[in-house]
């Protein structure tokens, strides 16, 4: 098997097999999550050769859905879920791409609340390579009931 499309190579310490979210989000994986020190998140994965675009490099709607995916499922999570909504849905995501993620590369999905409103929660979300940052995303949600 190919090293660099083993998505199982070398999985840090500390971190364990994710296997929640919607079947999009999970396609990604497999997933692997861990606390964040200070409370927060971090959903990784290693990047395939089938999350590329044709540079060979991670797709920036892979990109996007590991951040977004990230954010959702932390915002369920207590003590952010609100109102006893186990379910968030997005309402704007504004992102800004820093730099490449490639084949191999660990790629961690850093969330974090930024404020919770009334009715909506502010959140953002930084992907990383090491201590590079690949891509910044911060966005509103909506709890909401099942």
């Amino acid at each position: 098997m190919d090293p660099a499309n083993d998505a199982s190579s070398g999985v840090p310490d500390g971190y364990t097999l994710f296997e929640h979210g919607g079947p999009y989000f999970r396609a990604l994986g497999p997933l692997y999550t861990r606390p964040a020190a200070a409370g927060g998140l971090i959903v990784s994965v290693r990047v395939k050769a089938a999350h590329t675009n044709p540079l060979g490099i991670a797709h920036g709607g892979m990109l996007l859905t590991l951040a977004d995916g990230t954010l959702g499922i932390y915002l369920s999570q207590a003590p952010h879920a609100q109102r006893g909504a186990h379910v968030t849905v997005t309402t704007t995501l504004n992102s800004e791409f820093l730099s490449a993620a490639h084949v191999g590369d660990w790629l961690e999905a850093h969330a974090r609340v930024r404020r919770n409103g009334r009715r909506i929660v502010f959140a953002e979300c930084t992907l990383r390579v090491g201590e590079r940052e690949v891509l910044h995303t911060s966005g509103t949600f909506l709890p909401i009931d099942r």
